[in-house]
C-alpha cells in the first residue's frame, strides 16, 4: 500500500478505534480491505496480492453477504492461490470517502455507517475487474 505519511498516520488512528472497542472492530475488516484497495501501489507481486485479497472480501461481504468471519476464512482460501493474481490497473479516481472521513464519525453507529459506504464505493469503484475478482473468490 502507498499512501502519504499523513493518511497512513489516519488510518492508524482508525484501527486503533476499531481495536479498542469491540463495537467498532465489527468492521475493522472492511476498513481494512477499503484502504488496501484505495491505496493499491505499484504493479509488484505484493501489490497485486494485496488488492486481489482485498478486492476478494470485499466482494465477498458485498455480493455474497457473508459473516466476517466467513468472508475472511474463503478470502485466506483463496490467497493459496495468490501466486496466479495479476495486476489490476487501478481505476481513476480511487473514490470520494476516505479513511478521514471515517475519523471524524461521531460514535459507534456513524463510525460503521462510514465504513460500510467507503466499502461500498470501493467496491463500485474496482467494477472493471469484478469479473476477475469473482473468478479468484471462486475458483
Amino acid at each position: 500500500m502507498e499512501s502519504s505519511p499523513g493518511c497512513w498516520e489516519t488510518f492508524g488512528r482508525v484501527l486503533a478505534r476499531e481495536y479498542s472497542d469491540r463495537q467498532y472492530f465489527e468492521v475493522h475488516r472492511l476498513t481494512v480491505d477499503a484502504y488496501a484497495v484505495q491505496h493499491p501501489g505499484q504493479p509488484s507481486r505484493q501489490s497485486i496480492q494485496s488488492v486481489g485479497v482485498h478486492l476478494i472480501r470485499l466482494c465477498l461481504f458485498l455480493e455474497h453477504g457473508l459473516q466476517p468471519e466467513q468472508a475472511n476464512s474463503a478470502m485466506l482460501a483463496a490467497a493459496k492461490r495468490k501466486s496466479e493474481f495479476s495486476w489490476l490497473t487501478p481505476p481513476e479516481p480511487l473514490g470520494s470517502i476516505t479513511v478521514a472521513d471515517v475519523e471524524s464519525a461521531v460514535g459507534v453507529g456513524e463510525h460503521k455507517d462510514r465504513v460500510r459506504a467507503w466499502a461500498t464505493q470501493m467496491w463500485q469503484v474496482w467494477s472493471p475487474h469484478h469479473e476477475t475478482v469473482r473468478t479468484w473468490a471462486t475458483t
